[in-house]
């Protein structure tokens, strides 16, 4: 048998890792921590994102009862809180706050929790049930601009929800699950962008942030602190 040409030796490396990612890696990123009970019940939110397809099911438990883990979730935003993720990538640089602040608690439907410094995108408080379920939207055209989703939507757009559900657990503990919906046009590129780009980059920020908020609501983050009246 002759020698297998470089290029073939390398198509079918690259092939075979391919595989292992779909039918090995990629399941374990899109339902990260999550029950079987999780990732096949309803989620909420589904009519916010007309045509929104289910994205990944991310859960965490933090032991902490939900009200002292809603106030954490109700001050994110570049402009606020920032995001307890890695900050030089989601929150351009800037550090997210290890303690919790009575002026940014206030939230209400409409809100928008900025998403670039100069606040030119937002991801917008789409339904909230104060310590039980945050739903967060952006929708930007694909030049990245946003536009009002209760109009016409553009020819080419990604709209989606990012979004918190709480449920208090025995033992003053709380189950934490993230999941949401997303459309994009065209309809095509969607699959490719979810699987290349959305599924992965999401599964490394959300992790970050779920342990994050655990070191911060169990009050396990140097310089942690719950002020009076929000513990």
């Amino acid at each position: 048998m002759g020698r297998r040409h470089p290029l073939a030796t390398a198509a079918l490396k690259a092939g075979a890792a391919g595989a292992a990612y779909l039918l090995v890696v990629r399941p374990r990123l899109l339902r990260w921590g999550a029950t079987d009970a999780e990732v096949g019940a309803d989620f909420p939110g589904r009519d916010i994102v007309p045509g929104g397809a289910r994205a990944a099911t991310m859960a965490t438990t933090i032991d902490a009862p939900p009200a002292r883990v809603w106030p954490w979730l109700a001050q994110m935003g570049t402009d606020r809180g920032g995001w307890y993720s890695w900050d030089r990538l989601d929150n351009f640089g800037r550090r997210s706050t290890s303690r919790l602040h009575p002026e940014w608690q206030a939230v209400e439907v409409g809100d928008r929790f900025a998403a670039k410094p100069d606040g030119s995108q937002w991801w917008e408080v789409a339904a909230l049930e104060p310590e039980r379920f945050l739903a967060l939207r952006m929708s930007l055209d694909l030049r990245g601009r946003p536009f009002d989703p209760a109009g016409e939507r553009p020819a080419r757009f990604t709209d989606s929800t990012w979004s918190f559900q709480l449920t208090e657990l025995p033992g003053q503990r709380t189950r934490l699950v993230v999941s949401g919906y997303w459309s994009l046009r065209p309809r095509w590129l969607q699959p490719l962008m979810s699987v290349l780009v959305l599924e992965p980059s999401h599964w490394v920020m959300q992790t970050r942030q779920f342990a994050n908020l655990k070191r911060r609501v169990e009050g396990r983050s140097p310089g942690a602190v719950t002020p009076s009246g929000l513990s």
